[in-house]
């Protein structure tokens, strides 16, 4: 199994580069990967810090240091070990200073400022905490987006990340015996979102799920036909109220979030009125 030492520097928290490398990664298989992760390099005494482990453990290098004396020493510092450095926002930049016709700041962690959409995204984790698992339904009608499905049906981890984005989001349980608040189905501004999956794979889920509780004991949670009637039991309450429907079953927490994303902004799209300019004379 190839093995590599995958070494990543940012003069920020470091976030950026590690959703990039990640992605990237994704498309290979079977490789041993070590990180070794290197935030908030903002000066010449931390990163000379970092050159003996770089020297230590040879391997990738990549950063997004927008400092040019930063980003030349550490250049020529893989220069001299003999490793390659891929400043992995180059390209885009340039790409967007060329368009623009404006140059780029340059300023470490602007994407990270606080600003207007920084308090937003703040709120909207306030909320979707405040709103998990059908608490608090009096207040949906504040919500971007309620998120409705059986349980374990990635509905909370799938709310956390949408309201990383910015969004309030809401998520309530569906149980067979216990319909949820009439307020669901006479909501007006949120997007209500159904989330389903494959019965035999949730069978599986809960079934995890049941090791790291109490004593694991199997229940009607677990059953094979009660767990395909709440399936369709929910799949029923999507199609009688017209509700967008995404099935989890082959999706990660990111894709379904993104699938929840262009769902969102396709109806905001369709409510914007259309521009209507001057008549011609």
């Amino acid at each position: 199994m190839p093995r590599l030492h995958l070494h990543l520097l940012s003069d920020s928290t470091g976030e950026t580069l590690e959703m990039i490398a990640k992605a990237a990664l994704a498309q290979f298989e079977e490789t041993d990967i070590q990180r070794h992760f290197w935030p908030m390099v903002r000066s010449r005494q931390h990163l000379d810090r970092i050159v003996p482990d770089l020297a230590a453990n040879p391997g990738l290098v990549l950063f997004t240091l927008v400092n040019a004396e930063t980003r030349a020493r550490l250049e020529e510092h893989c220069r001299t070990i003999g490793l390659p450095a891929v400043p992995v926002l180059d390209a885009v930049t340039e790409a967007l200073e060329t368009q623009l016709g404006q140059a780029a700041h340059g300023r470490p962690g602007r994407q990270h400022s606080m600003d207007d959409a920084y308090f937003k995204r703040v709120e909207a984790i306030h909320y979707t905490i405040a709103h998990d698992d059908g608490i608090a339904y009096e207040d949906w009608e504040d919500a971007d987006i309620i998120l409705a499905g059986v349980s374990r049906s990635s509905k909370t981890p799938t709310s956390i990340y949408l309201a990383n984005r910015g969004y309030k989001v809401a998520n309530i349980p569906l149980v067979v015996e216990s319909p949820p608040p009439d307020l669901l189905f006479r909501l007006r501004r949120p997007m209500v979102v159904g989330l389903t999956t494959a019965p035999e794979r949730l069978v599986q889920v809960r079934r995890n799920r049941l090791l790291t509780i109490a004593d694991g004991q199997e229940s009607t949670y677990v059953d094979a036909e009660r767990v395909a009637e709440e399936v369709r039991f929910a799949r029923r309450m999507f199609a009688d109220n017209a509700w967008p429907v995404i099935d989890v079953t082959r999706r990660s927490i990111e894709e379904t979030a993104a699938a929840v994303i262009k769902l969102y902004n396709e109806r905001e799209a369709r409510e914007i009125p259309p521009v209507v300019g001057p008549k011609p004379i």
